[in-house]
């Protein structure tokens, strides 16, 4: 018997979040076994309170616009579910998957979002509910374990890596400058920060702290000054979740238990200020280097709706509990291949960046530019009208 899919979408967006979406979208329509294609608005919250919009109604102009569309099109949330399968809320979601007949439930995230994506199939398994549960990997930290890279961490470091080159070439144009210290995201893993040193020698940053390495105050300021008596200026690229002494005593806590990160910059270039007397400016690159549709990468697109695809593929032939991820077979010329890993196995576990991959504070080793080089080629050029970027939206007609 034909039974109808739900698409929900988790965590943080990344600029082909929805890409994976389309995917999703258009491999279901080849199958006469799903009779429905549904989206969950704001992530699992729409499963518990049976908030699910028919996307077949959208027109097929909406559905390609997805491809360009940054943030999380049907909503998401950062929402822990609880690890009692008996809570009040997994018998509202179990009750909303037999109200519209739903046998597949896509979850698209994170770590976090794995963690949910488990409980879901246990869920159902406990239950005895025939629903097939597909994890698709998304999250721009690149942290998730046992996939090669991450659908979204791609095209924010292409944005990372060209933004500061911008700001590079710009510290560059006078005699005696400032230090500039350039925030980009990145809690416990260094991916998205260490993706500048891909950068040439003549337009990079000066330094470069992740999260993995130590952070030894004495010593920043030591290098920094060096640096400026040298240059005129310095470019420093740091990740937003480096450990030195600051307040975070006002910053907020998440579902997961995650402070709120964010102003790790200020607090830096306050101390550069007090303790060197050098003029400073902070640069949070903030939301618009997981969002931004103008720099793409073309085969993280690719790979973030071939991902959406597989994963409703190896639903219809029966696999749950498992995530998408990606292997690689090579660098150069460079080749992927998707695959299957229980998705028990990356909830909540993390991917750092290897040691093997740090060198020093001014550059990475060459693996790390082997790694990352091939996952930012390629551009899609969005359309646009009356000079803005076109975004999909959604009619959101509600599923009967």
């Amino acid at each position: 018997m034909a039974k109808a899919m739900v698409y929900l979408q988790s965590g943080g967006p990344t600029a082909v979040i929805n890409s994976s979406l389309y995917g999703a979208i258009i491999e279901a329509k080849k199958h006469s076994e799903i009779s429905g294609i549904y989206g969950s608005l704001n992530g699992v919250e729409g499963l518990i309170q049976d908030e699910l919009i028919d996307l077949r109604e959208e027109e097929e102009d909406t559905i390609e616009l997805l491809k360009q569309t940054p943030g999380a099109i049907l909503g998401t949330a950062r929402y822990k579910m609880p690890s009692d399968l008996g809570d009040l809320r997994y018998e509202a979601i179990c009750q909303t998957i037999l109200n519209h007949n739903i046998g597949y439930v896509f979850v698209n995230g994170g770590n976090d979002s794995m963690d949910t994506c488990a409980k879901l199939a246990k869920l159902f398994a406990q239950q005895k509910i025939d629903c097939k549960v597909m994890g698709v990997p998304k999250t721009v930290d690149n942290d998730l374990a046992i996939t090669d890279h991450c659908n979204g961490y791609g095209s924010a470091a292409k944005y990372v890596i060209n933004i500061t080159k911008d700001i590079c070439m710009d510290a560059k144009c006078y005699k005696k400058g400032k230090v500039f210290i350039i925030e980009i995201m990145g809690r416990n893993a260094g991916w998205l920060t260490a993706a500048v040193d891909l950068l040439p020698y003549t337009n990079r940053p000066d330094l470069i702290y992740l999260p993995e390495d130590s952070f030894e105050m004495d010593t920043f300021l030591k290098d920094l000054k060096s640096i400026y008596d040298l240059k005129g200026h310095v470019i420093i690229a740091i990740s937003e979740g480096i450990v030195f002494e600051r307040d975070t005593s006002t910053a907020r806590i998440d579902a997961f238990g995650h402070i709120q990160l964010g102003g790790a910059a200020d607090a830096l270039a306050t101390i550069v200020e007090k303790k060197l007397g050098l003029p400073t400016r902070s640069v949070e690159l903030s939301l618009p280097q997981r969002a931004d549709p103008i720099l793409i990468s073309k085969v993280d697109q690719d790979e973030a709706i071939a991902c959406g695809a597989f994963a409703v593929k190896k639903a219809l032939e029966g696999e749950t509990a498992k995530m998408v991820i990606i292997k690689r077979v090579s660098n150069s010329p460079y080749k992927a291949e998707l695959a299957l890993a229980p998705v028990d196995q990356v909830a909540n576990a993390e991917k750092k960046v290897p040691t093997s991959m740090i060198v020093g504070k001014t550059h990475m080793d060459p693996s790390f530019r082997e790694y990352l080089a091939p996952l930012i080629q390629g551009e899609v050029y969005p359309r646009f009208k009356n000079g803005i970027y076109e975004t999909a939206v959604l009619k959101k007609v509600k599923a009967r």
